[in-house]
Formats: C-alpha cells, sequence, structure tokens
C-alpha cells in the first residue's frame, strides 16, 4: 500500500519502511520553535520538574518573541526575560522583534522533509514547503526539547484536490475560508489537510502557506503541498536545501477528497464568532467597522502589503476606522518600504506597526472594546479574541479588509 507525505515524513523521522493511520511511532524531530506566548511556562518545568535537565540538541531549537512587542506590561516583560536569559545560557537560536514566528521560520529554517513541532497552533504553515509542521503544547515541546523526539499518532490523509485559477480580485484567504466553511471547524479533526491538482501549481509559497496556516481552524492536524519547482525556487532564494522531497503514492489511502474549482471562488467573509460561518461577502456589506487589521502569519507578508496598498492608493481611512498594517518579519517591512507601500498606508491615514502578532491576538495592539467590530486578516473570530467578550470579528482578505477600512463599513473592492 503506498503512503501520503504526510505518511512518509512521519516514516523516515521513526527509521521505519512505511507507517499507516492509528500507528503510534516514536519519531526523531527535525526542529522545534516556541513563541514568547509559552516559552516561559516550558522554562518553569524544565528547571522545576526535571531531576537531570539537559537539552537534546541546541541547533535544532528556535525561540522567537512576537506575541507582545514590545513588552506590554511588567509581567510580560518578565516571561520574555526568562525566555531570553535562557536561550543565551544554552545557545538557542533567539529572535526578537523581527516577525512573527511562522514567518521567521520559513524565511530562515523550514525545509521540504522535516518534522517540526512548535508551541503554536499554526505551526502547519510549514506544510507550504512539503514540512510537516504541527503544533503542540508545553509538556510536548519540553519532551521533544530534552530527548530530541517525541511520539506521533499517524493521521489520516484528506485530499484537496484543486482545478482551475483563483480569478482576479480574489484570493487565497478567500480559498481557503471557502473550504472551512464547506467542511467545518472539525471538518478535518486529526487528519492532514493534502493540498494537490494543477490547482494547486498556480500558488506560489506565500498562497500556499495562508492555506496551510489555517488547516488547524478546520482541526488538521497539519496542511501540506507537494514540494515542487515553486517551493525549490523559494527555498533557493533562502539560502536552503531540501531535507527530502516526497511526493504521495498513486495507491496512496485518503479517508475523503474534495475537488474544489478555484475559478469558481468569490470573496468571502467569516462571521462573529465561528471561523466556519462562511458567507459571500456580499452578505454583510455595509456592516459598521470601528477597526481593520492588515497582518497576522495567515496574511501579513508582501503579498498582501501591495494588494492593499493598490487598493488605498490616493484614498484616506475613514474618519471612524483605525486601520492597522502591520508586515509580518522585518524583511516584509524592508521590502514595504522599498517598494513605497508603507508611504501609501501611512499617507492613507493607516497605522502601521512593527512586525509581530498584534491584533490578531488582541492582546498587545489594536485590542478592541466594547461592542466595537473589526475586519481582519487575522486568523481566529472566536467570542473576545481580539479584545472585549461584547466584540465582533471578521475575517476577510486583504482586499476586503483593505476596502473596509477606506469605507468604514465591510465592503468589498470590486
Amino acid at each position: 500500500m503506498g503512503m501520503t507525505i504526510a505518511e512518509k515524513i512521519i516514516a523516515a523521522a521513526a527509521g521505519v519502511d512505511s507507517v499507516k493511520p492509528g500507528d503510534i511511532h516514536t519519531v526523531t524531530l527535525d526542529r522545534l520553535m516556541s513563541n514568547d506566548g509559552t516559552t516561559h511556562l516550558t522554562v518553569d518545568m524544565y528547571h522545576n520538574q526535571l531531576k537531570h535537565p539537559r537539552i537534546a540538541d541546541t541547533k535544532k531549537l528556535v525561540f522567537i518573541v512576537d506575541h507582545n512587542v514590545p513588552a506590554d506590561n511588567p509581567k510580560t516583560a518578565a516571561s520574555q526575560k526568562k525566555m531570553r536569559d535562557f536561550a543565551k545560557e544554552h545557545n538557542i537560536d533567539f529572535w526578537e522583534g523581527k516577525g512573527v514566528c511562522h514567518q521567521i521560520m520559513m524565511e530562515h529554517y523550514v525545509c521540504p522533509g522535516e518534522l517540526i513541532f512548535g508551541a503554536d497552533s499554526h505551526t502547519c504553515t510549514y506544510g507550504a514547503l512539503g514540512a510537516f509542521g504541527t503544533g503542540v503544547g508545553c509538556t510536548d515541546f519540553l519532551y521533544g526539547m530534552v530527548t530530541g523526539t517525541s511520539w506521533v499518532l499517524v493521521p489520516e490523509t484528506v485530499k484537496f484536490n484543486l482545478v482551475g485559477k483563483l480569478p482576479e480580485g480574489v484570493y487565497p484567504r478567500d480559498l481557503m475560508l471557502t473550504i472551512i466553511g464547506e467542511i467545518g471547524a472539525n471538518g478535518c479533526n486529526y487528519q492532514v489537510m493534502e493540498f494537490t491538482g494543477e490547482g494547486a501549481k498556480t500558488l506560489s509559497v506565500n498562497d500556499r502557506m495562508v492555506l496551510c496556516n489555517l488547516a488547524v481552524e478546520a482541526g488538521a492536524k497539519t496542511g501540506i503541498f507537494e514540494a515542487d519547482e515553486a517551493a525549490m525556487e523559494y527555498l533557493k532564494a533562502h539560502g536552503r536545501q531540501p531535507k527530502a522531497v516526497y511526493k504521495s503514492d498513486e495507491d496512496a489511502v485518503y479517508a475523503r477528497e474534495y475537488t474544489f474549482d478555484l475559478s469558481k471562488i468569490r470573496p468571502v467573509v467569516a462571521r462573529p464568532d465561528f471561523v466556519d460561518d462562511v458567507v459571500p461577502a456580499d452578505e454583510v456589506l455595509g456592516v459598521k467597522i470601528d477597526e481593520a487589521f492588515l497582518g497576522s502569519c495567515n496574511n501579513g507578508r508582501i503579498e498582501e502589503l501591495r494588494v492593499g496598498a493598490q487598493i488605498i492608493k490616493g484614498k484616506k481611512v475613514a474618519d471612524s476606522v483605525r486601520f492597522l498594517v502591520v508586515p509580518a518579519s522585518q524583511d516584509v517591512y524592508r521590502q514595504a518600504l522599498s517598494e513605497g507601500l508603507i508611504d501609501i498606508f501611512m499617507e492613507a491615514g493607516a497605522i502601521v506597526m512593527n512586525p509581530n502578532c498584534s491584533v490578531c491576538w488582541g492582546s498587545c495592539q489594536g485590542v478592541i472594546g466594547e461592542n466595537e467590530v473589526l475586519i481582519s486578516t487575522g486568523t481566529r473570530n472566536f467570542k473576545g479574541r481580539a479584545g472585549h467578550p461584547t466584540s465582533k470579528v471578521y475575517l476577510g482578505s486583504a482586499a476586503t479588509v483593505t476596502a473596509s477600512a477606506i469605507a468604514g463599513k465591510i465592503a468589498t473592492a470590486e
């Protein structure tokens, strides 16, 4: 029986010839990433709960401060200092203020064929390069850090066959929200979402990141693409080589298969308070907003900033709206500067922030108040996600968010 891409990565990490869904294997991890959301807890457990604390391989560890940058209160400052000091003591790669953790990992670390654990649910982003990335909690991260290994229950894989090409003015975020809206927030619980087909080849690595990043919002263990020519070009541009390049076998077994025609995708919006409550954007036009957010590990790259800048150039942010633009990394920020995009946003009245998670998780920037409405390119719209429990979060593409910031109400760029 053949294997899928995900199964081949797990088999290689387990040192066995083959695996099948339902198997439990001990695997060697290629890399582990943790951010300031929970690293201080891991450090406390390392010092207080281990009899003989040690790190298996510091070269495999990456610590990234991205959730509260700069620190917003003394408690946050203390937890980040704990993380900073631990990284220095153990010679762990440490990034602070350089961008969102998943963007940093994609720009500097992730390689096809790797098995990566991250102490953040959107670690599934790494499937855009043909890696198996998945989020874990502090305890599993600590075990991986100390032993270099972990256990994996081999998940089933669900095939998403993509055909056609996205129309002008429609974006990968519209596509993935459409998929989640159709299969549901529990549609792929503890399964792999494998994106394939001729339509998949029309998507850039950035586009693929959008799809894989949101896989967890359908309950998936990870999302993954085959590492094709586009992935190899991305790696080459970033000075890296693949660990291994896998392709699903023709006789691989899938739990289910779906087909989505990209040419039929239209702008959509996810309504509060569920990411799978997805409707055509036309159905929510005119909803008054207080804030708009363009950024996050899902939609804060140069492609999205270009889309937003093109729409807002020569226009103004509505007087009643706060429009926060947050590049996903310093590299993205610098490119946006060199292309004049930052000037366009600022001239329009947007607030351009330093690279970080920002509004997406509603902690340190752009927190929305009682009954306020946000339209966001962030990852989630749960109740209270971006501020007060009575606030509302709508999710849309960079184009929809920017058009809404100009109109002062939900609008599309069409």
